[in-house]
């Protein structure tokens, strides 16, 4: 990997970390979309998120507070699909891009996430 591809996806990792005065979340008022978010969440992302959020042996919990939009806002759940992400609040290992889903669909699953994370609230860090 080039210095300059490293240096790419650090920049990336430190905007999906954006702390305060990042992007707001997704408002999850759109029950289509919600809907659709939870097929494509299930279908892309459940397997090591767990089909409740709540994480598996793969992947960390989605209503974790490191989930919460002010840390991680909307967008990086973008760069994480579009790029992967390296390991920096877990130990999970990499996660690799998720090719195949549009901008529309990412959107629908974040705001999917989200209306759960609503519902549900957020877990302490570290679980």
């Amino acid at each position: 990997m080039s210095r300059l591809t490293v240096l790419a996806l650090t920049l990336a990792l430190v905007a999906g970390c954006a702390g305060e005065g990042g992007e707001e979340g997704s408002t999850p008022d759109d029950p289509t979309q919600v809907a659709g978010g939870e097929g494509l969440y299930m279908a892309n992302c459940a397997q090591c998120h767990g089909e409740d959020l709540r994480g598996t042996d793969q992947g960390p919990s989605f209503l974790s507070v490191v989930y919460e939009p002010g840390h991680h806002p909307d967008q990086s759940f973008h760069l994480a699909v579009l790029r992967g992400v390296q390991p920096h609040h877990w130990n999970f290992g990499p996660m690799p891009p998720v090719a195949g889903l549009t901008t529309d669909e990412v959107d629908a699953i974040v705001a999917f996430v989200r209306d759960r994370q609503s519902a549900e609230g957020f877990e302490p860090y570290p679980p």
